[in-house]
């Protein structure tokens, strides 16, 4: 899994589930009989209570791993439910169970306190984490390699003052955009067609060169597959229509545009996965 394909969101549950995860070793109880020496007292942890080890900790736990492989493969789904809405849905289990056993127990102990906290930062994390943009945002920024670089040196393949490219090449316009050259590009001059300034031998190369097929794509014909980066995670879909995504975009990695579709792209990952790139707003090339 590309780690640059976590959110803030998945940072804050795995956090959650870390601090969980501690907590199961500490007291869940704090009990402690009047005018005996407390400190002799060994009181039991989560692992000494079966029922609250696996409703409480472990569940919290496997929810937050469910959430968190949910983003290496996406449309996967358990019992009807996405990976990641099957993971909020055990994460608030914990989190009801964890309420109900803290009200239960009249000496709550640390374990119990930090586990009930903990269960309540996953299952927000969990839940809001694909809805509110601060938490959606990803969770380390494109330009960190080439920020922990020492004197300064730009990442292998970049330009002075630049930015990161693709090893090899200079950094390009986003997708779309119409840069002053460069063969390949909307709005650049191609091979055989004239420069810019002779209106008489472009009008006569405009009316022999062929019309673009219908709905205004590119003849397949003129396409060339060039590497690009997406600016935030993007889902990949299916070349068949299934509205499940077989793969996500991260920012930071380079893919390969294979095809052309109206507006959309056929993208190729580094494990060999072909889909639709829907949403092509914004896409560096490389």
């Amino acid at each position: 899994m590309n780690i640059r394909s976590l959110t803030r969101g998945d940072g804050v549950v795995i956090g959650a589930a870390v601090v969980l995860f501690i907590a199961s070793f500490l007291d869940y109880s704090s009990y402690c009989p009047t005018g005996i020496d407390c400190s002799r007292i060994d009181n039991p942890n989560a692992w000494d209570a079966l029922g609250i080890l696996m409703s409480i900790f472990l569940a919290g736990v496997i929810a937050a791993a469910l959430v968190i492989v949910s983003r290496a493969m996406p449309g996967r789904k358990v019992a009807g439910l996405d990976l990641g809405q099957f993971g909020a849905a055990l994460s608030v289990f914990a989190l009801w169970t964890a309420f109900w056993t803290i009200l239960d127990i009249s000496s709550a102990g640390a374990g119990l306190i930090l586990g009930l906290l903990a269960t309540i930062v996953l299952a927000g994390a969990a839940i809001a984490g694909p809805l509110v943009p601060f938490l959606k945002a990803p969770l380390l920024s494109p330009a960190g390699p080439a920020q922990g670089l020492q004197g300064g040196q730009p990442p292998y393949g970049a330009q002075p003052g630049q930015g990161y490219g693709y090893p090899g090449a200079q950094q390009q316009a986003p997708y779309g955009a119409q840069p002053s050259q460069g063969y390949g590009y909307p709005g650049a001059p191609q091979q055989g067609q004239p420069a810019q300034g002779d209106p008489a031998q472009a009008q006569q190369a405009q009316a022999q060169a062929p019309q673009p097929a219908q709905g205004g794509a590119a003849p397949a014909g003129d396409f060339t597959p060039f590497w690009f980066a997406v600016p935030v995670a993007r889902p990949l879909y299916g070349e068949d229509g299934s509205p499940n995504p077989i793969a996500e975009l991260a920012p930071g990695t380079w893919y390969l545009a294979v095809e052309q579709r109206g507006q959309s792209l056929i993208a190729q990952t580094q494990d060999g996965r072909r889909g639709v790139l829907q949403d092509t707003t914004g896409i560096q090339r490389g």
